[in-house]
């Protein structure tokens, strides 16, 4: 029976390739020894080229690598990697810790930075993250095809965004009305085109109205026509949305704020399939599909008399519920990595980075605005975060001391109930100081120091990674030569 790093006789694992790269032997037999005994498979690179020719010549799952090594770095392996297979998680480890190298090596492509001597059963964690969002991606990649929508529309690996994935591809193939439901800002709309695009009606019109943004009597005249002379400055007949989207799919969202009157009006044109104009006397027929959706508990609104039982069967023979934000949180690092590559484009600039600490807050938050109040978050960072990576510290007050907890506050700190983000909470709290004694010294950068106890090195590293520099500043520091990776 083959024999593994520490001699002795196991059976060979037959789990996730990783690759371990260190120029210490020590090291990289260890990690062989505490990898293997977890299932996983391991090659070894003894150093930066022999690191570099098993990632051309193997397909790890993941890399794990020392930064320095007398014959090349870290960030040469990473940079190969990202070339050949742009998906493999790179985790670097180094004793030559800090905070600008931790960055440098996210802005490169690194999923995470664990300093020596580390803590076993932190790697153990943060590898078996990394494989497992590298397993969704993958996942997802495969679901993403099957519901094939505009670029970038729907984003999700959890359980329950499957399950939706799933409906989508089958309801698109029938032609039954669709009820969606679920709170605002949780993507209705979208998985109502996303229906459209895989039924047969594709090529055919998908017209959008929502029924609570208009008074009954011009719902009406949008969703069915008028004829000419049906009421002042109605100068020519006009075909409503039933008639445009001939073919095609009409999505009818809030339709819970639809008028009782209203409600009989569109009950009698998805039972006989015809509309009349306002105005009119003859019925038209029309060939479309329904799907609506609400934000309301129309089962609720049957009960207290406010929506018509009758309407409510017709479009409910397909429910489908889209989940909110905070049910399905493994999802918020996709959706945070699509809305920072969208926005980055919109606005011209390079892609932006999101750092563990930055990433757990946003995991931790309860969404109540649903994604869209995170595409919004995303939006707003990424628009006054002066830097290419956001930081725990680029993010609103209200993420990182939920419980209210202020600077103002006494001395006695009370731990709120679902506990804090400690690391997190401290880098806010630098940044507010910091902002305060540049505040009150004129922008005095050496006097903002003195205040704070630090050397005045050490401080324009902070302000430069708070983004509290201007940029006459950071090219002083560069014609200085000051190595702002010291402090």
């Amino acid at each position: 029976m083959p024999q593994t790093a520490d001699g002795s006789s196991r059976p060979i694992p037959k789990g996730p390739l990783i690759l371990v790269i260190d120029d210490e032997p020590g090291i990289v037999d260890m990690l062989s020894i505490v990898f293997e005994k977890e299932g996983y498979r391991i090659a070894r690179g003894r150093s930066c080229t022999e690191g570099l020719q098993l990632v051309e010549r193997l397909s790890p799952d993941l890399i794990l690598t020392d930064l320095r090594m007398p014959d090349g770095s870290g960030f040469d392996v990473l940079h190969a990697s990202r070339q050949k297979s742009p998906g493999v998680p790179v985790v670097m480890i180094t004793a030559y810790t800090s905070t600008k190298t931790a960055i440098d090596a996210l802005k490169a492509g690194a999923y995470d930075y664990i300093s020596k001597p580390f803590d076993v059963d932190e790697l153990l964690h943060v590898v078996g993250k990394a494989l497992e969002k590298k397993r969704l991606a993958e996942e997802n990649v495969v679901l993403r095809q099957k519901v094939e929508t505009a670029p970038g529309a729907l984003v999700g690996v959890s359980r329950k965004m499957r399950t939706v994935f799933d409906l989508i591809s089958r309801i698109g193939r029938t032609t039954s009305t669709v009820l969606i439901t679920g709170e605002s800002g949780t993507g209705k709309e979208l998985v109502a085109r996303a229906i459209h695009k895989n039924s047969p009606r594709t090529a055919k019109p998908f017209i959008s109205i929502n029924c609570g943004a208009m008074p009954e009597t011009l719902l009406e005249s949008e969703l069915f026509g008028y004829e000419r002379g049906a009421f002042t400055g109605a100068v020519k007949d006009k075909k409503g949305l039933f008639q445009e989207a001939e073919g095609g799919t009409v999505f009818l969202d809030e339709i819970g704020e639809m008028s009782v009157t209203m409600q009989v009006k569109l009950l009698r044109a998805l039972q006989e399939r015809v509309v009349r104009r306002v105005g009119g006397s003859q019925e038209l027929p029309i060939d479309v599909r329904i799907i609506c959706a609400t934000n309301k508990d129309l089962a609720k609104k049957v009960a207290e008399n406010t929506f018509r039982e009758d309407l409510y069967y017709r479009i409910n023979v397909i429910p489908l519920p889209i989940p909110p934000l905070r049910e399905r949180r493994e999802d918020i690092p996709y959706l945070v990595s699509h809305f920072l590559k969208k926005v980055s484009t919109e606005q011209g600039i390079p892609s932006r980075r999101i750092t563990t600490e930055a990433m757990r807050l946003l995991e931790n938050h309860p969404w109540p605005g649903n994604v869209r109040e995170l595409e919004n978050l995303i939006e707003r960072t990424v628009a006054l975060e002066p830097s290419e990576i956001i930081t725990s510290a680029s993010l609103p007050e209200g993420f990182l001391h939920p419980a209210g907890v202020s600077l103002q506050a006494s001395t006695e700190f009370d731990l709120p109930p679902e506990g804090i983000d400690l690391e997190a909470y401290l880098e806010w709290i630098g940044k507010r100081l910091m902002q305060q004694a540049l505040e009150r010294t004129g922008g005095v950068q050496t006097r903002a120091a003195e205040l704070l106890r630090m050397t005045e090195r050490s401080f324009r590293y902070y302000a430069k990674k708070y983004g509290l520099r201007k940029e006459e500043e950071e090219i002083y520091d560069e014609l200085a030569g000051m190595p702002l990776d010291e402090h």
